[in-house]
């Protein structure tokens, strides 16, 4: 029987009605995305329709589900809450702080002792408010979730941006900060402007080396990563349906990176199959009685262009296999045109590591076709030039991929099993060849590949594709060669070419398992005591943020003005700095120690205007926030691209800076940033940005009249004494410039309870 099924059975069970209250009100047929939604309102039936992209919508999600490096600010700031227990069944999962280095048994025993604490407090916590527990080891929480969680037409949330892999079983799943989750665990409504609607029609059928991964690197390439920014992909058509429930998962996961709110598909045969095989016929039984509600009206996808904001056509029978970089996942290739553009732009052609798992890609399926191309380099004695690692996704599909023969031919290839976690997709990877300055190449099947993301290297040069590609090419060595037509030269002096991948949706002798990895928390934790070390280097129990004096804001200086690609990695990076992800001041030191500098091109590298000196950007934003300076972060478009990761909006709050003032921001970030009580602010005029000088001060010369659609003023005084007049919008609603007024939306619960 699956988890929560009674929860399951209740969300079908009032579908119906919903579902044809939301149509007759919208007054036309409705995509799947819109049924999910419309189903899943607080205040229960649809009373009217909603404007996409424009207004705010309260919900009511499912289930939560929270990773280990995020849910630990999650639950300290539950813990504050003032409940007993969850209000909706949520999980946490162990996957982000274990390191690869020498292989699943090593790093995990290293990871249980370094992260002890961690996972003792994280473990204990779910004991006391009903949260299930998943151990290291048990895998990465979008695989575990897909394959114990997720349900057609359910919708989710969850303190990670690649929440939305669950689309692949047909959820809304959608990735939020930790204040979000906390809402909903509270027993809250959750907020969420509704979404626009991109529709992306699916027709032929996948074959050859063409993967579903190469679906997501094209769309990538369509929409750019900031192209998908407030919409949810919503993707059907026959090639939808010719695909496996995992291959949707990958399509779904990889559309974080181009900032969609999340991504969906229509339930069918595959997904039926998918429950079936995990152990959720009961699902499965239960989703078929209201399959009609569980996809799109056949006349929206009839006629696309007239119920989607967006519509895109790719033909799966005509697309080609991609790699996608490096330094930024939209950047597509097809393979037969890498070896000219690799020259054009001087990319190191040598490939050092293949590196497949991660969330993305690290399913049964996705090992089966990576395993078909080692097979043959073996059978073939072809020796493979590149350094390979794995990550299996769960442990239920490493003990299945073990128990069937899988794991066994990667490693006739020297591979290395890695740990079922995030591993090196994190940057959570002690890297056996670790390079200094020179470039160099690794190749991945993972979902990101900013600057320094896999190993803290700025030189690595990170391309992503299927899993087997990265197979294919890791065994040739070289990031032009194309399987397609490219021969590789064995050990006998013989020429060989790899022949086409073959896969297996779904284990012929059924998934098998011995320990998933699960702990079931206590009937009641009310004696349970959750305990903190107040010296402790790992965990740091929250002050809660000072209110807002209502006061226009004056005298802030500029911290940074940060130059191109800002994203959470750059804000607050991962890697080793996941050992603090629990202690907000120790992690505050690496706040934006990524960005680089407008005026001299560097990383944390920022002038002091009390002394003139040039120092890190933590050490000057600490010594701002100890002279009562307050202080003003300045950036570019889609600031805040990638990862959920709430930190990189706390650590600002923590260090001083009451404005972040940039062209856009990513949807999640800005909703972090509101959560946290700071201004998440954008210039009227973009060109306004290079008006911003490296001796500024900013004044809010309107903030005592802040309200809804309506800009702000800001004086920016140069250190000549001149001044700009600078506009600026922003997105706040009422209840979000009440979160403002109160310091932060953690603390209007907290006063909600109170009374």
């Amino acid at each position: 029987m699956a988890y929560d099924i009674d929860m399951i059975k209740k969300v079908y069970s009032q579908m119906t009605e919903r579902v044809e209250k939301a149509r007759e009100v919208v007054g036309k047929p409705l995509t799947l995305s819109e049924k999910i939604l419309y189903s899943h309102l607080w205040d229960g039936n649809a009373t009217r329709g909603f404007t996409r992209g424009k207004d705010y919508v309260d919900f009511a999600p499912d289930r939560i589900a929270c990773q280990d490096a995020t849910a630990q600010m999650a639950l300290l700031q539950f813990m504050q809450a003032g409940k007993k227990n969850v209000a909706v069944p949520t999980t946490v999962h162990c996957d982000h702080l274990i390191q690869a280095k020498m292989g699943a048994a090593i790093d995990l025993q290293t990871a249980n002792k370094s992260s002890h604490e961690v996972f003792e407090f994280l473990e204990s916590v779910s004991n006391k408010y009903g949260i299930g527990f998943w151990k290291p080891g048990a895998g990465i929480i979008h695989q575990v979730v897909l394959e114990n969680y997720a349900f057609p037409g359910g919708m989710m949330i969850g303190t990670d941006s690649h929440t939305v892999n669950a689309g692949g079983l047909g959820m809304i799943a959608i990735g939020v900060g930790g204040a979000d989750a906390v809402d909903v665990m509270a027993g809250m409504a959750w907020e969420l402007k509704f979404p626009k609607l991109i529709g992306v029609k699916l027709t032929g059928k996948l074959s050859g080396w063409t993967a579903p991964k190469d679906v997501i690197l094209k769309v990538a390439g369509i929409l750019t990563v900031k192209g998908g920014t407030g919409a949810i992909i919503e993707y059907f058509g026959e090639g939808a349906r010719s695909m496996s429930c995992t291959g949707k998962g990958t399509i779904c996961n990889m559309g974080a990176e181009v900032g969609a709110t999340t991504s969906t598909f229509g339930y069918d045969d595959s997904m039926e199959r998918y429950l079936r095989a995990t152990n959720r016929a009961d699902v499965a039984d239960a989703a078929n009685e209201v399959r009609e509600h569980l996809t799109g009206d056949a006349e929206v996808y009839a006629n696309p262009e007239q119920y989607f904001d967006e519509v895109i056509e790719i033909n799966l029978s005509e697309l080609r296999p991609h790699l996608n970089g490096p330094f930024t996942p939209d950047l597509a290739t097809p393979i037969s045109e890498m070896a000219e553009k690799a020259k054009k732009h001087d990319w190191p052609i040598k490939v050092d590591w293949g590196l497949i798992g991660s969330c993305t890609n690290s399913s049964y399926e996705d090992l089966t076709r990576a395993a078909s191309i080692a097979k043959q380099a073996v059978d073939k004695k072809v020796k493979a030039k590149s350094d390979f690692g794995i990550n299996p996704g769960s442990e239920t599909i490493r003990f299945t991929a073990e128990r069937d023969g899988l794991l066994q031919i990667f490693e006739d290839l020297d591979a290395t099993i890695f740990t079922n976690a995030c591993g090196p997709c994190i940057g959570q990877w002690d890297r056996s060849d670790r390079k200094g300055e020179e470039k160099n190449t690794i190749v991945h099947s993972f979902n990101r590949n900013f600057s320094k993301r896999a190993d803290g290297n700025p030189n690595t040069h990170a391309f992503v594709g299927s899993p087997e590609m990265v197979a294919a090419i890791a065994i040739s060595g070289r990031l032009d060669f194309d399987p397609t037509r490219d021969k590789l030269l064995n050990e006998d002096g013989e020429e060989v070419m790899l022949d086409e991948p073959t896969g297996i949706e779904l284990p012929p002798k059924g998934f098998d398992v011995e320990d998933p990895g699960y702990v079931a928390p206590s009937p009641d934790g009310s004696e349970i005591e959750v305990k903190v070390a107040s010296d402790s280097e790992r965990l740091q129990l929250l002050e809660p943020f000072k209110p807002w004096d209502g006061k226009n804001l004056t005298g802030a200086k500029l911290l940074i003005k940060a130059f191109g690609k800002c994203t959470t990695d750059h804000i607050s990076m991962a890697g080793p700095w996941l050992r603090y992800r629990g202690h907000l001041d120790n992690i505050s030191n690496n706040m934006l120690i990524g960005a680089i500098n407008a005026f001299n091109k560097k990383t944390n590298f920022v002038k002091n205007q009390i002394t003139g000196e040039y120092d890190g950007v933590p050490a000057v934003a600490r010594a701002y926030k100890a002279a009562g300076i307050p202080t003003v972060v300045v950036g570019d478009h889609n600031y805040g691209e990638g990862s959920s990761r709430e930190h990189a909006a706390m650590e600002p709050r923590h260090l001083g800076v009451k404005v972040v003032l940039v062209k856009s921001f990513a949807r999640i970030h800005e909703t972090n940033l509101k959560k946290q009580g700071m201004l998440g602010l954008t210039f009227a005029n973009e060109s306004d940005y290079d008006l911003i000088q490296e001796d500024d001060t900013f004044n809010i010369i309107d903030l005592e009249n802040f309200a809804p659609d309506k800009q702000l003023t800001i004086e920016v005084v140069h250190a000549d004494g001149s001044k700009d007049i600078v506009m600026v919008n922003h997105t706040y609603n009422d209840s979000q410039i009440e979160w403002f007024r109160k310091g932060s939306a953690l603390n209007l619960i907290k006063l909600q309870n109170a009374g």
